[in-house]
C-alpha cells in the first residue's frame, strides 16, 4: 500500500467541524489533509437545489461562531417565519394554537445550510480536501499516527476525528489502541439526527400563511411529530418540513406524510410539487448500526472528549463532543476549533526540526 507524504495533521470528516479544523490549521500555515468518505462536503448539512434543508436548518442568536463565519463567507441569511397560529394534532383532531408557542426566533441560510460548508470547503488550499476517501483504520506509528484508506497510508503527527464518536468506532478499525472506558463512552454517545427522518414538502405557494398559520405543528398521531415552515425569503420557494423517528420504510410512509399534512393544513397540502425524504439512520457515513438505541444525550460534551487520546494525538471534534451547543452547527465549529487550538500548541514542537519555514515535519516512518 503506498504511503502519502508525512502530514502534520489528518482531519477525518468534512462537515463543519472538520472544515473548521482544516481552515484554522491551514490558515496558520501548516499542511493538513481533510479526508471525507462522501462525494461531497457538509456531513449533516445537506440542501436541495432550491435551498430546502434535509439536515441542519437553523442557527440562533448567541451562536457567535456561526454568525462570524456567515459574515466572513458573505452568505445571506433571513429570519425563520414564525408569524401566525400553530397547530396541535392528537386523537381528538387538530387544534389551533394562537400566537405560535412552538417556534422560536431563528435564522436560516438563504441558499440552504449546505452553502455554508460548500463555501468553507472552497476556501481551503487546493488538494486539502479529498472526497470519496473513507478512512479504514488508525494506528499509532513511529512518532505519530498512521491513517489508512483503501489505497494509502497517511502519516500524521495529529488526527482530528470530526465524525460522531459512535460512527468512528463502527467504521474505523482502531485495533486495541483505545482504552476500554473510552470505547464504552464513544459507542454509547448518540448521533445527532442519526435516528431522525426529515421530510421536506415543496409547494407552489405558502398557502397556509393566507389562513393565518405559521406552518408549525406538533402531532401525537404522526408520522411527523413536528412540522415547521421551510419557505425561503418572502415565502418563496414555499415548503413545509417535519421530523419523524427513524426508520421510515416503504412507499406507505410518503403517502402517510401527505395525508397528515392535508389533515393539518387543508386540501392544498395534498398536492406537493416535491416530497424529499431523508432518513439519516440509513446514511452509512452518518449513523452506526443500532443508532436508534443511543439515547443518553448526557454524554454529549463528555470530559473525555475534551482531551486528545492516543498520546495526545487523536482529537475528538464532532458536534457531539462540544461542551456548549452540542448538536448544533455552533457546537461543530467549537469542536473543530478546540482540536485545532490543541494541535497548534503542539505542532511547533513537532515541526521544530523541519526544513524550510517549519510548516511540515519530516515524514514519519510507517512501522
Amino acid at each position: 500500500m503506498p504511503h502519502a507524504d508525512g502530514q502534520p495533521v489528518v482531519v477525518i470528516g468534512a462537515g463543519p467541524a472538520g472544515l473548521a479544523a482544516a481552515t484554522a490549521l491551514t490558515g496558520a500555515g501548516f499542511d493538513a489533509v481533510c479526508l471525507e468518505a462522501r462525494g461531497r462536503p457538509g456531513g449533516r448539512l445537506l440542501s436541495t437545489p432550491a435551498g430546502g434543508d434535509l439536515g441542519a436548518t437553523w442557527f440562533w442568536d448567541g451562536e457567535q461562531r456561526v454568525r462570524a463565519l456567515v459574515t466572513r463567507l458573505g452568505l445571506d441569511t433571513f429570519a425563520q417565519h414564525t408569524a401566525g397560529s400553530a397547530l396541535f394534532q392528537d386523537v381528538t383532531g387538530v387544534h389551533r394554537l394562537p400566537g405560535n408557542p412552538i417556534d422560536v426566533p431563528a435564522h436560516r441560510y438563504t441558499a440552504g445550510a449546505g452553502a455554508l460548508t460548500d463555501r468553507m470547503a472552497a476556501t481551503l488550499p487546493p488538494g486539502t480536501l479529498r472526497l470519496n476517501t473513507p478512512v479504514t483504520a488508525i494506528r499509532t506509528s513511529g512518532r505519530g499516527l498512521s491513517v489508512h484508506t483503501s489505497d494509502t497510508v497517511h502519516q500524521a503527527g495529529h488526527v482530528v476525528l470530526a465524525v460522531p464518536p459512535a460512527l468512528a468506532l463502527a467504521r474505523i478499525d482502531f485495533g486495541e489502541e483505545l482504552p476500554a472506558d473510552l470505547l464504552r463512552l464513544a459507542s454509547a454517545t448518540p448521533v445527532w439526527m442519526g435516528a431522525v427522518v426529515k421530510v421536506v414538502a415543496v409547494y407552489g405557494d405558502a398557502f397556509w400563511r393566507r389562513d393565518g398559520l405559521a406552518g408549525a405543528a406538533f402531532s401525537h398521531t404522526g408520522p411527523l411529530q413536528e412540522v415547521h415552515d421551510m419557505s425561503g425569503p418572502q415565502g418563496s420557494p414555499a415548503a413545509l418540513f417535519g421530523f419523524a423517528p427513524a426508520p421510515a420504510t416503504g412507499p406507505g410512509f410518503r403517502q402517510a406524510v401527505i395525508d397528515q399534512l392535508t389533515g393539518l393544513f387543508g386540501p392544498a397540502a395534498a398536492r406537493p410539487e416535491a416530497l424529499h425524504v431523508q432518513d439519516w439512520s440509513t446514511e452509512h457515513w452518518t449513523s452506526p448500526p443500532g443508532v436508534q438505541r443511543l439515547t443518553d444525550y448526557s454524554l454529549f460534551g463528555h470530559a473525555r472528549y475534551q482531551q486528545p487520546s492516543l498520546n495526545g494525538r487523536l482529537h475528538w471534534a464532532s458536534t457531539e463532543t462540544a461542551v456548549g451547543y452540542a448538536g448544533h452547527v455552533e457546537g461543530a465549529l467549537a469542536g473543530g476549533e478546540r482540536a485545532a487550538r490543541a494541535i497548534l500548541k503542539a505542532l511547533p514542537r513537532l515541526a521544530a526540526n523541519a526544513p524550510g519555514r517549519g510548516q511540515s515535519p519530516a515524514p514519519l516512518t510507517h512501522r
